[in-house]
């Protein structure tokens, strides 16, 4: 084989966000760019890049097992190289070549286009067991991959980054760190991209960003990128993600209730109940604040589904600001929620706080139990109420059990009705029968004129 493509079969394996599920599809398509086979196993692949998340350490735990389980793979064919990419792959370094030593590649978020020349730079040293080692890990203050092309499965939905990096500084967050200050891509190769998808069926696209919302391109806000997406023929659908709430605008807002492609779906991450929480969060709104954001919004798009993060056993937190949070939750009454318990990043700020400050695991795990348990019952509670009301649903894939598919709604409620996989793409009136608290059982409406809001 050629030095500039020493294997010709890879694997990626991806954990974590949606960024990166995005960053995953940039590296197929970098290396299939360069004449690599991309393979759907690891068992099969001359390289296997496990591509990581940083966010909260029981995913590294779960990379270092997995990348240790692979070593027995490299065992059996000692020419396989192993690399770690993503954000894990940032914030260890070198370490990380120490703690699993048969790892033979190291790549930071901003080193993707290095790849194929890095790979190349892998070569046998004497002995066949042995490889050079090699991390890539400089962060690139202008690094978007603009003029890069993802591959991406097939199928009528794709994720569309616009952002990489963060400016803000929330101190539980490792991804400033690890991504670098926030980057945004130039407009018109955003909306050729969508473009280009939609030639090829897409018909969904979600907008990618660490604080997608405060994307800015010389004169091009967030709010007209949005617009622009949502006017290119054959797309129906649009979504974005993570908007931070602070950048949630009547501009934005206007945009979402005017554009009929996009979606009655918004997440917004509160983190947090408490004012004083938030502050040492870093997260530059309060509770009132968000609360106004949310009375913004359901005033405009009344019938729009919200959903969040939040974080509980902040440092510091006590047990009324805890309970100040689980009042959030009762007022706001998201449809969705993404709950965690503080996880200790180091090389975030909150590492410096009081050594007393820090909660135990058990106070901190029956915290976001209580959390859990309340968000799981709103959610319940609105999904009942739900019941009877008919939706178009964008049909995903095929459901657990044969005979079945699974998509989702306008509102990003997820639907299994009785279909086939031929069906995969298209959009159906779907009646939601009933649920399970969490997803709705359907069956297909004949009379698209009952179709909610229609």
């Amino acid at each position: 084989m050629s030095e500039k493509n020493p294997a010709k079969r890879a694997y990626v394996e991806t954990y974590g966000c949606q960024m990166n599920v995005s960053d995953g599809e940039l590296m197929e398509g970098i290396l299939a760019a360069q004449g690599y086979e991309i393979v759907r196993s690891p068992e099969h692949a001359d390289v296997v890049l496990v591509n990581t998340c940083a966010i909260r350490e029981h995913a590294e735990s779960r990379v270092l097992g997995r990348v240790a389980q692979l070593n027995g793979l490299k065992r059996e064919r000692p020419e396989m190289v192993i690399g770690v990419t993503g954000c894990m792959a940032q914030r260890m370094g070198d370490d990380l070549l120490e703690r699993a030593p048969y790892v033979d590649l190291v790549v930071g978020p901003d080193g993707y286009r290095s790849l194929p020349s890095a790979l190349g730079r892998i070569a046998k040293v004497e002995e066949p067991r042995r490889r050079n080692q090699l991390t890539v890990l400089d962060l690139d203050p202008v690094e978007n991959y603009q003029g890069l092309e993802q591959r991406r499965a097939d199928g009528p939905m794709a994720w569309v980054p616009i952002q990489r990096g963060c400016d803000h500084r929330c101190t539980f967050c490792i991804v400033p760190y690890v991504r670098g200050p926030e980057k945004n891509r130039e407009p018109g190769e955003v909306l050729a991209e969508v473009r280009g998808l939609a030639e090829q069926g897409v018909t969904e696209v979600t907008l990618l960003g660490q604080t997608v919302n405060s994307y800015r391109h010389g004169d091009t806000a967030f709010p007209e990128l949005l617009r622009s997406v949502a006017r290119v023929d054959g797309i129906r659908r649009v979504r974005f993600t993570s908007p931070h709430p602070i950048d949630v605008t009547p501009a934005l807002v206007e945009v979402m209730a005017e554009e009929a492609a996009v979606c009655e779906h918004l997440h917004l991450p509160a983190q947090s109940g408490s004012n004083r929480t938030l502050k040492r969060m870093l997260r530059r709104y309060s509770v009132e604040e968000l609360l106004d954001k949310v009375d913004l919004v359901r005033d405009a798009i009344p019938d729009i589904a919200l959903s969040t993060d939040i974080i509980v056993a902040f440092p510091g937190e006590t047990d009324d600001e805890y309970r100040e949070t689980l009042a959030l939750m009762r007022t706001v009454r998201f449809d969705d929620a993404y709950t965690y318990k503080y996880s200790l990043r180091e090389g975030t700020p909150a590492t410096r706080l009081p050594a007393e400050d820090f909660i135990s695991s058990e106070e901190a795990q029956e915290r976001l139990e209580g959390l859990i348990d309340l968000s799981r019952s709103i959610q319940s509670e609105i999904n009942h109420s739900e019941v009877g009301r008919v939706e178009e649903v964008l049909i995903e894939k095929d459901g657990r059990h044969s005979g079945q598919v699974l998509g989702r709604t306008r509102r990003n409620k997820v639907v299994v009705f009785d279909g086939d996989s031929a069906r995969i793409g298209d959009y159906a009136h779907v009646a939601l029968d009933r649920t399970t608290g969490a997803t709705f059982a359907g069956s297909e409406a004949v009379d698209a004129m009952t179709v909610a809001g229609a």
